[in-house]
């Protein structure tokens, strides 16, 4: 486990003229926790914050642009290349390449799609065309003709005699020129003024009409032997579209990474100038630093501003604001689990970080549920090919393969002790247990790690109340010492009424049960009087007796739930076998 960094909170005056340089530092550096100090701004205008905000935006939108462009020739950002406020003249021709980039990518890649629908209609036709092969008969016969209405396409088989009788009370003619098993090839006549009748029950009865362009003409076969000239044709076109697009990929690749980084800079730059205060001749910059890097970039702000001030206001433990920023870096693979974490919440500042709690337990916990050898084997392949990054639809979610592909080890590591192969039970010999032949066995293993597992929680709790020397929490609260003892308690009593020949002092279990309840009962109560905070109790007797009951009951069925829940891991364990 590891803590966040102990932080500084520091504010900086700088002179107007050197905020871009002081900007860069803070930039560089990569500690610096910018808060926002726009409201001590006392002279709008020119470098004010909606100045900034304006050219924030602009970059931002030509940043969205930049990516765009490399999506469509599948070309990465690449790694950061600039921490430059850009000029406004050199932002402008940024801009101006920009445009004419995005000219030329748009114009082959529009033209790249109208080929790629072209060869999908031709296709269409094609397929059309295909059953009405065997038919003699001139297509462009069929069209514009002035009395007669005329039909030509395949129907289901089923459906011929629907469509007979659906329209039996006007002058049809329904010739089946081919049929096979499932479709036929029909031609339907009518005269012109039932053209509306004659087109309804063509579609109620799935009739699906040949519909070609004029230019083409003579039999079906002629029709498809053109067809499939103007198929191939297309193909050729595409693949020449897309040799240009793959040239233009390695020729603009160094360009647009180095364009988009430039901008992404200007962003970032413009972004935290927007939040300086701006006073009369100076500026306000307010952040927080790791308290152990204080020194070298004060050092490296006063080589690079000889008038800046600044002021350094440290935060001990145990007198942490909950609003002070945390700074995580776990290195390697840890850096991965961190993400998991940070999905539910941050910890709080002084508290143990829980990532590298996760990274032991979430690979085990899923191993245990998903243990197959061959099924392990081919999730870490997967997870293999999603940290190489090859598949450009999920590069955003490369930084989980290591993820999948530590937990497809771990299940592989199972499936040797369940004896799994691709969900054979008996290729290989099993060293430790089958979940299908030990449930009970594996569903107690499960339920016993689901209590070692909340224990360490609670433990970890107490230890983080320590740290922050609040007392209450850490003697009374449901996850403190009280809730520790209470669930040990409770786990005891049940573990002694359920398992033959344990035995324990069922007395002394009743009593640390009933002592740690009432101490989580009371523990606002206790915790005010210790802490010397006064009134102890708000809102009444009544109401808070009321409150303690049926708080005391929510963490009685929050610790048999939760400890119960951990049966699912031999459920699925059980269920995958």
């Amino acid at each position: 486990m590891f803590y966040a960094r102990e932080m500084t909170e520091i504010e900086l005056v700088v002179p107007e003229r050197d905020v871009l340089a002081i900007t860069r530092v803070l930039a560089k550096k990569g500690t610096f926790h910018q808060i926002d100090a726009s409201y001590a701004t006392s002279q709008p205008g020119v470098g004010s914050a909606d100045e900034w905000r304006e050219r924030a935006s602009a970059s931002a939108a030509l940043e969205r642009r930049l990516l765009s462009m490399m999506d469509t020739l599948g070309i990465e950002e690449g790694k950061p290349r600039s921490t430059e406020l850009a000029s406004k003249s050199d932002l402008e021709a940024i801009r101006s390449t920009a445009g004419e980039l995005e000219r030329e990518v748009q114009e082959i890649n529009q033209e790249l799609a109208d080929e790629q629908e072209t060869l999908q209609q031709l296709q269409r036709y094609a397929e059309q065309l295909e059953p009405l092969v065997g038919v003699n008969v001139e297509v462009d016969t069929l069209r514009d003709q002035r009395y007669v209405f005329s039909m030509l396409g395949t129907i289901p088989v089923d459906h011929v005699e629907r469509l007979r009788t659906s329209l039996e009370r006007i002058p049809f003619v329904l010739l089946t020129l081919h049929k096979d098993t499932r479709q036929a090839v029909v031609l339907l006549f009518g005269t012109r003024r039932n053209t509306d009748i004659l087109e309804r029950a063509a579609r109620s009865a799935y009739l699906n009409p040949l519909s070609l362009p004029d230019r083409y003409r003579g039999t079906p076969q002629e029709i498809l032997s053109a067809l499939r000239a103007s198929i191939d044709e297309t193909r050729e076109q595409i693949a020449e579209h897309r040799g240009i697009m793959n040239e233009m990929r390695e020729t603009r690749k160094t360009q647009l990474q180095d364009l988009l980084w430039r901008v992404r800079a200007d962003r970032a730059m413009a972004d935290a100038l927007a939040r300086f205060g701006k006073l009369h001749y100076t500026y306000l910059i307010v952040g927080w630093v790791p308290t152990r890097s204080v020194s070298e970039l004060t050092q490296e702000l006063r080589e690079t501003s000889q008038e800046i001030l600044i002021e350094a206001t440290p935060t001990k433990r145990g007198q942490a604001d909950r609003d002070i920023p945390v700074a995580l870096n776990n290195p390697g693979i840890l850096s991965a689990f961190q993400q998991l974490v940070t999905i539910y919440a941050r910890p709080r500042y002084n508290e143990i970080d829980p990532t590298l709690l996760i990274a032991l337990t979430f690979p085990l916990i899923f191993g245990a549920m998903f243990g197959d050898v061959g099924h392990g084997l081919v999730l870490a392949g997967l997870g293999a090919l999603l940290a190489s990054r090859k598949i450009r639809p999920l590069r955003s979610l490369a930084s989980l393969g290591a993820i999948v592909i530590l937990c497809g080890l771990v299940a592989t590591v199972f499936g040797f002790l369940y004896g799994s192969l691709f969900g054979l039970e008996d290729v290989l010999p099993a060293l430790w247990i089958r979940p299908m032949e030990s449930i009970m066995l594996i569903l107690i293993v499960a339920i016993v790690g689901g209590f070692v597992l909340l224990s360490v929680a609670l433990v970890l709790g107490i230890w983080n109340a320590w740290m922050e020397r609040n007392w209450g929490e850490l003697l009374f609260a449901n996850n403190g010492l009280a809730g520790l003892v209470f669930y040990w308690s409770l786990v005891g009593l049940i573990a002694g009424a359920l398992v033959p020949g344990l035995t324990l002092p069922r007395a002394g279990l009743i009593g640390l049960a009933a002592l740690s309840g009432s101490a989580i009962m009371l523990s606002e109560l206790l915790g005010r009087l210790i802490e010397g905070r006064r009134p102890l109790i708000e809102g009444g007797v009544g109401t808070y007796v009321v409150q303690s009951i049926f708080e005391l009951f929510e963490t009685l069925i929050s610790f048999l739930s939760n400890s119960l829940s951990y049966v699912r891991v031999g459920a699925f364990a059980v269920a995958h076998g």
